[in-house]
Order: C-alpha cells, then structure tokens, then sequence
C-alpha cells in the first residue's frame, strides 16, 4: 500500500479543521451570559421606567452587582478547579465580625484590622482545602458544614461584642480616627472621582441638582475593586501557568497529577482565594454602612454559584470563565434593582434565580455540545 502523504493526512485530520464562526462563539464559556445581559437590558428598556438607565440608576444597580461579582469569580475559579464552597456567604458574615470587632471592640488601626481580616479568611480557607483533601470529602459537604458553623459563630461573636446584640455599630466612627486611617478608608468605601463628576456637572456633562451639585457624586468603590478583581481573575486564569493548573485539576485531577500538576496545592490556594474574596465584600459592605450584623451574606453563596453557572462554569470543573461570572452577577444586579424601577411584585427575583439557574446548566451542558461536537 502506498505510503499517505503526510499533508494529505493531516488535512483529513478532523482535528485541525478549522472551525466556523459559530463554533468558536459557542465555544466560549461568557456566550451565555452575554446574551442574558442583553435580553434582561431589553426587557427592562421595555417595561422600566428610563430612569433605570441614566447614570444614577446604572450605579445603583452596579453597586450589589459588583459586591456580588467579586464573591461570584472567587466562586467560578473554584468550581473551574472542580470545587464547590457553600461558605462564601458566612464568610461575609463572620469576616464582617472579625473586622468591625477589631476595629470597634479592640480598637485596632483600619489598615492592621483589613490585613487580619483579610489573613483570617485565608487560613479558613486554607482549612477547608485542606479538609478536602485529606479526608476525601466533596467540597459541598464540607463547606455546608462551614455555612452553619460560621453563621453561628457570627451569632455568638456578635452577641459577645455587643452584650448581647446581633449588630455592631460604630464602625465608621472608630475607622477614621487618622489621617491614615482616612486614607485606607476611602479605598474601601465611599465614591471615587468624586472631583471629577463634580467637574462633568459643572460642564453639563451629567444631570446636577438646582444648586450645582452632581446627581451621581462618584463611582462607588465597590465597582472598582470588581472591575479590578474581574481584570485580575481573567489574566490569571487565561494568561498563566497557574490558570492552566486550575483547568487541568478540575477538568481531571488525576491527569493533571501525573503531568506534574501540584493538584492539591491548587485546590488549597482556590478555596483561600475564595475566602479572601468573601473578606474583601466583609470590608466594603462593613465601611459603607458603618456595622456588621448576623445575617450579612445570607444566601449570597447560592447566588455567587448562580452567578458563575450564568457565566459558563461547569458543575463537572474544568470549564468556566471569570468574565463571565462578573457578567453573571451584572444580571443579578439589574434584575435586583430593575424591579423596583418596575411595577412587577419584587418577590418574582426568586423566581428568577432558580429560572435562570436551569437555563444557565441547560445552555452550558446541551446546547453547546449540540451546535460544538463536545463530549
């Protein structure tokens, strides 16, 4: 028989077929999110009241879609990585604890209170990897566990702090005594460019009040931190050598394993990255509104996963983008706020989440496969 070109041969090679448009864009994990982007933005264009969409009303949707995003890509780099954490919202609570109790009770200095708060959830991060790890567990359990027992502990913490209260006020107060206090606080609350929307105002570039005074004063700085988490998360993930060992440890963790993957540091590393995540939205939700109480996070973990399953992560690991969790929890955001621009009963969000959680595993788990040959 005679010998196959070799370029004949690969040409025959299915497998450097160059694919169609519509394969690449089906391809891509934040497809699904996008289009949910659009259609909630049409919808509300629609049925709204326009004010929705004037530069006040897109940063008071952003402003909860930011604070979710940020815990929505911790939680999509760890279910990338083939793990879950249903702690995430007890996490806010109790970090939240942590810091204003630091601040308030201790009276210890804004900046050294954030770098423990912040080293606190990294080491209840740290443990539950390594529960995970070391006694063969799912994750789902595990951080199950971790959601009762912090929002308890955040219960019996505050009621310590307090004398028997379930919120601790007199954080504001307590986290600007300095001028450096003041500095780190303006990091972690308040609006940005506050100059400079002053300056749009005074050139007619944004609606101002009948004094002078800009509608929007700034940006809140919870987008900011989203928008830099957001940039952050996608670089390491599609960029580095470590974004390639969180594919192949939850895509298949033995397979990476015997490639030379550190599988179980990985997975160590996502479960604190998640949890410093969690610590962050402690810091800005506790600075904004001054306290902390029992109940801060409650249920935000369902829509962190919520939100990542929107933007592409597969409940089977190893497939997943942080755009699109950032564009995931934007949704959650518009519809949040959209619905008081609206005339529609605000108890329909629930209804939402759980609708868009089984279109989102509908999309990414037939869909796809059907229009790309995915197996």
């Amino acid at each position: 028989m005679a010998d196959i070109n070799p370029v004949v041969q690969a040409a025959r090679d299915e497998r450097l077929k160059e694919a169609g448009l519509l394969t690449k864009l089906m391809r891509r994990p934040e497809l699904g999110a996008f289009m949910g982007v659009v259609i909630v933005t049409v919808f509300f264009v629609a049925v709204a009241n326009p004010v929705m969409f004037e530069l006040a009303g897109i940063m008071n949707f952003m402003a909860p879609a930011a604070q979710l995003g940020i815990l929505a890509i911790g939680a999509a780099l760890l279910m990338v990585g083939g793990e879950f954490d249903l702690s995430v919202g007890s996490m806010v609570a109790f970090t939240g604890l942590i810091f204003a109790a630091c601040v308030v009770t201790l009276g210890i200095s804004l900046p050294l209170a954030i770098l423990l708060t912040l080293a606190f959830a990294a080491a209840m991060g740290f443990a539950n990897g390594q529960i995970v790890i070391h006694t063969g567990l799912p994750s789902f359990i595990v951080t199950l566990a971790f959601l009762f027992i912090l929002r308890g502990l955040s219960l019996v913490g505050l009621k310590w702090a307090t004398g028997g209260a379930t919120q601790l006020r007199g954080v504001r107060e307590a986290a600007t005594d300095s001028p450096l206090e003041s500095f780190f606080y303006e990091i972690f609350a308040g609006d940005a460019f506050e100059g400079l929307f002053t300056w749009l105002a005074a050139n007619d570039w944004i609606a101002k009040f009948p004094n002078g005074q800009p509608k929007v004063t700034g940006v809140p700085i919870e987008i900011l931190w989203f928008v830099a988490v957001s940039g952050l998360a996608a670089f390491l993930l599609t960029r580095t050598r470590y974004g390639n060992w969180i594919f192949a440890s939850g895509g298949d963790a033995n397979a990476a394993r015997n490639s030379g993957v550190p599988v179980r540091r990985v997975k160590t590393s996502l479960f604190m990255l998640t949890a410093v995540c969690a610590a962050i939205v402690a810091v800005l939700t506790v600075l904004d509104s001054g306290s902390t109480d029992a109940r801060r996070g409650f249920q935000k973990e369902f829509e962190a996963i919520i939100a990542a399953v929107i933007g592409g992560c597969l409940l089977t690991g190893g497939y997943g983008s942080a755009i699109g969790a950032a564009l995931g929890a934007v949704i959650f955001g518009m519809v949040l706020i959209g619905l008081t621009y609206t005339t529609i009963d605000q108890d329909w969000y629930l209804v939402f989440l759980g609708a868009m959680l089984l279109m989102a595993v509908f999309f990414n788990n037939i869909i796809r496969k059907r229009v790309t040959g995915e197996r």
